[in-house]
């Protein structure tokens, strides 16, 4: 193993941060990878960040800095055996009756509780995040209520967890949708691994204007576990995509962010149930009245 470095800063808008990161891929030397992305805690602010196998140009990053307006924080990445520290960091998961786990700790699910396999190469969305954890509490909850839909949709699936975590409960018609082709293809992998194949149907999209999701609608159940913008523009399409009497779990909400959204639902007829607070972050069950 080898020791590598990092190049850090953040940018207020999109179009400056991705300029930014298209600049630094033509370093040299050359970055071993660029990644552009949007803050999850409301700042608005964009993350850019490149990695190097060799200790990066500093008067490259300099002129860079001077011509986009940004501070970059270099630092050494340690030298580190990921395969183990993945392992060791995702840990199984106890989500009432959901125990979410990787390959390593399969020996482990316990008796009677409902497995939900994701690898840790698919790691995001695991239910290590107050988010996810909180969309299967609620998830948990429901089905302890004596729930029981006849369609789902999952809007923003990632690694589908929450539709798989549906699929364990009920033999219903349900769809995972993401605007990322990768999460659409890890949300087919994961529904493989854990014996769902041909439960979930995934398609990419967003919204529910994908022909799939407009001809399954409206369902009893919806997760969109997302951030608050996107949540906040979806508020009528969830609304009129819901049936009477059926609920929405929506979390990747920050605390301080949870009573727009609430209020925001509220005017579109969906209405508060229940909301956890796990650590920063707000989940939701709203129920369309």
């Amino acid at each position: 193993m080898s020791t590598s470095y990092s190049a850090f800063t953040t940018i207020d808008n999109k179009p400056a941060a991705e300029a930014l990161g298209e600049a630094l891929e033509r370093m040299e030397p050359e970055p071993t990878g660029v990644g552009v992305f949007e803050m999850e805690d409301g700042s608005g602010l964009w993350e850019v960040a490149a990695y190097f196998i060799e200790t990066p140009d500093a008067a490259g990053l300099a002129l860079l800095e001077a011509m986009h307006g940004a501070r970059f924080v270099v630092s050494e990445i340690p030298e580190t055996d990921w395969v183990a520290k993945v392992k060791r960091d995702l840990a199984p998961v106890v989500a009432g009756r959901f125990f979410v786990h990787g390959s390593h700790d399969g020996d482990k699910v316990p008796a009677g509780a409902e497995p939900l396999l994701i690898e840790a190469a698919m790691a995001f969305g695991t239910g290590h995040h107050g988010t996810t954890l909180g969309c299967l509490q609620a998830l948990d909850h429901l089905a302890d209520a004596g729930f029981q839909p006849k369609s789902v949709a999952d809007i923003g699936c990632g690694t589908a967890v929450l539709a798989m975590g549906a699929a364990r409960l009920w033999d219903v018609r349900i769809i995972a949708s993401d605007i990322d082709e990768v999460a659409v293809d890890v949300a087919l992998a994961n529904a493989k691994a854990n014996g769902l194949e041909g439960r979930i149907e995934c398609v990419e999209a967003a919204g529910f204007g994908h022909p799939v999701l407009a001809e399954a609608a409206p369902y009893d159940l919806i997760f969109a576990n997302i951030l608050k913008g996107p949540l906040v523009a979806l508020a009528p399409e969830i609304a009129a995509n819901l049936t009477q009497g059926g609920y929405a779990i929506l979390s990747g909400i920050l605390n301080e962010q949870a009573e727009e959204v609430i209020e925001v639902y509220a005017q579109n007829g969906t209405n508060l149930g229940q909301r956890q607070v796990i650590g920063d972050w707000s989940t939701l069950l709203l129920q369309k009245s």
